[in-house]
């Protein structure tokens, strides 16, 4: 029997176990991320373990959460981060270079290798072949150290794709299809492993927003096989040495299987307040809209962005709405201006944001009482935008630029109807694109140009208590049972 490609990369890595569903397997892992709301707890633990270097191919450290420092505890947990890199071999990304799993897809992410990273959308490389798996904070300072990570083998169920996306139809219609179908829940304890024909329509970043999204879903992981688009993706951005050919093997067997014929998908929405409360466009059509946001991990690369630009030239958005576009890196951005499309989207009313997460975990851009917002972000639980009873919708970027341009929730079919001259944006990247993704960033810290070489803690950072070793049986009154579908 052959295997998924799934199977064949965790085979690859397999230290400990077999590869049979629901059975513990421990497994090698090539890269880890951090960011840093978790990252300073990280670096405590692996300097509590007595560890003294990084042992994975590559750890990458990020600081995109807390990048508006509202006190000096933040800030001082830069400093940390970055000396705690410095001291253990790995790189930083500094606050305002733009969200953990954008900057590691643009400068890290690699086919067949194995990512763990602290942050529930670590999986959104499987876009490019990778495997990634998002864990708690422990769990990766072991896998820093060399230790291996374990988990119960997952199913792997086959999302068979076919046909090709209409106009105005995107990625993330495709990713709200399945939420719609399957619910938050409908992908626990499994890895969705995307196949067929309809593969090779989607460009990497299309493929990057499906995965992201598969945390919505409750899945473990997701990923796509590798080919000329993925090699032409990397090849643009100076990787294409990092190109490996991924294929499930053509009698591979799956748990399951989900077929999804793109050409009969329209534009989706997520209604408030959750992600899997998906309907038509259309059936909301009509609700007034005082804030659009484009960006988040889910819909913040130049990809993302470059539609809204090319629906807003020669436009502007309506004065009842505030339009806000914040890159999910600051290389999006470069290629962005480069190219003169942020002028463009200034012109038009745009507000520009720092390249953070930001807005999506309720930090800036909090939106008015009674109103909705729509964004492109991946969660739309109640309250997590910063404001109890708030009114939340999830879309793509074309649905959100429509809905600023009309300053109300349209189907953008229905306004390229109304306007005439409107036209299905599509996805041609220009002769600068990679500008901006240079060896050479500055925002980004390699080990060998480390800045610090010993940990630097300010008075809110203290050490990992250590204890006694548990026994092997421990027992004791559960303190706190929360309710189902507790959500951040």
């Amino acid at each position: 029997m052959g295997q998924t490609l799934t199977e064949k990369i965790l085979d690859d890595h397999l230290v400990e176990g077999d590869l049979e569903t629901g059975e513990e397997i421990g497994i090698e892992i090539d890269q880890v991320l951090t960011q840093d709301t978790t990252g300073t707890l990280v670096w405590l633990q692996f300097e509590a373990l007595g560890l003294d270097e990084v042992q994975t191919e590559l750890a990458a450290q990020y600081c995109d959460h807390q990048t508006y420092q509202f006190d000096f505890k933040n800030t001082d947990d830069h400093r940390f981060l970055r000396s705690a890199a410095g001291t253990f071999g790995a790189y930083y990304s500094r606050p305002g270079n733009g969200i953990c799993h954008n900057v590691h897809k643009e400068n890290f992410a690699a086919p067949g290798k194995t990512l763990l990273g602290s942050d529930s959308h670590t999986p959104t490389p499987g876009g490019l072949g990778q495997l990634a798996i998002g864990s708690g904070g422990l769990d990766v300072a072991v896998a820093m150290g060399g230790g291996a990570y374990y988990i119960e083998m997952p199913e792997v169920v086959n999302v068979h794709l076919e046909g090709e996306l209409p106009d105005w139809a995107t990625a993330k219609d495709i990713a709200l299809h399945l939420l719609g179908d399957l619910t938050v829940k409908g992908g626990v304890g499994k890895i969705f492993e995307y196949t067929g024909p309809g593969v090779e329509n989607l460009t990497v970043p299309q493929r990057t927003t499906i995965t992201n999204l598969g945390t919505e879903l409750g899945a473990t992981s997701s990923i796509f096989p590798t080919d000329e688009k993925t090699k032409d993706w990397l090849s643009r951005i100076g990787r294409e040495d990092e190109y490996v050919d991924l294929q499930p093997d053509d009698d591979a067997e799956y748990a399951d299987q989900i077929t999804v014929d793109l050409s009969e998908l329209e534009p989706l929405i997520a209604c408030p307040s959750m992600p899997d409360k998906v309907v038509p466009v259309s059936e909301v059509a009509g609700t007034d809209v005082e804030q659009v946001i484009i960006g988040s991990c889910t819909n913040g690369a130049y990809e993302d962005i470059l539609p809204a630009a090319k629906m807003l030239e020669g436009r502007t958005t309506d004065k009842t709405s505030e339009m806000i576009v914040a890159p999910g890196s600051k290389q999006a951005s470069e290629m962005l201006a480069r190219e003169g499309w942020t002028a463009e989207m200034m012109a038009a009313g745009v507000n520009f944001s720092e390249a953070t997460c930001g807005a999506c975990i309720g930090i800036g851009h909090v939106p008015a009482s009674d109103s909705v917002s729509l964004r492109t972000f991946n969660r739309n639980f109640e309250g997590r935008s910063g404001i109890e009873d708030d009114n939340v919708y999830l879309c793509s970027p074309e649905v959100a630029t429509a809905a600023a341009i009309a300053g109300e929730i349209v189907d953008p079919r229905d306004l390229a109807d109304e306007l005439g001259d409107l036209e299905a944006p599509g996805l041609e990247m220009g002769d600068k694109y990679g500008a901006g993704m240079a060896e050479d960033d500055p925002d980004l810290i390699a080990p060998d140009e480390a800045v610090d070489d010993e940990l630097i803690k300010g008075p809110n950072i203290g050490d990992v208590p250590l204890k006694d070793e548990l026994d092997a049986h421990l027992e004791g009154p559960a303190l706190l049972k929360m309710e189902d579908n507790i959500t951040t």
